[in-house]
């Protein structure tokens, strides 16, 4: 990925208070330049797809990087995750859960579903920065990412 390209980071977190902490993080760590949440797998769903209040006029930008919570209401991230993978416009976006868990089943479930990496979410605030700015500095400076591909182009 260029550096000089911008870098959007979509969450899926279902509890407002993560959502904040995390857009803190993520901004305190300088990893994106632009950031986004939703708050349930359908809603990740749409904003992918660009459907409903993620499409036109102003379609949401395509994700470099997901950060999925897996217990979420409506759509929880196994599902979620399930079906970005199976979607062959979506499937190479790297998805990183972030989650509380800390659960065998859980890691080995999210890796099943073709996950990128499994990340248990730290519980105080410079951990979870230090972790964000970790992320990004794998993901968008040491690994190397497919090309771009907008399904629009």
């Amino acid at each position: 990925m260029d550096r000089d390209e911008p870098i959007h980071i979509l969450l899926a977190e279902d509890d407002p208070d993560d959502r904040l902490l995390t857009r803190r993080a993520v901004v305190e760590s300088r990893v994106a330049t632009t950031f986004a949440a939703v708050e349930n797998g359908e809603e990740l769903m749409r904003y992918l797809r660009r459907e409903d209040e993620y499409g036109a006029p102003d379609p949401a930008p395509r994700p470099n990087l997901i950060l999925l919570d897996l217990n979420m209401p409506r759509m929880d991230g196994r599902e979620a995750l399930r079906e970005i993978k199976s979607d062959e416009e979506l499937r190479r976006i790297p998805v990183v859960v972030l989650t509380t868990s800390e659960a065998e089943q859980d890691v080995l479930q999210s890796y099943d579903l073709g996950v990128n990496a499994f990340v248990t979410k730290p519980v105080m605030f410079d951990a979870l920065a230090g972790a964000m700015r970790s992320l990004g500095e794998f993901w968008f400076n040491l690994a190397k990412l497919p090309p771009e591909h907008d399904a629009d182009e």
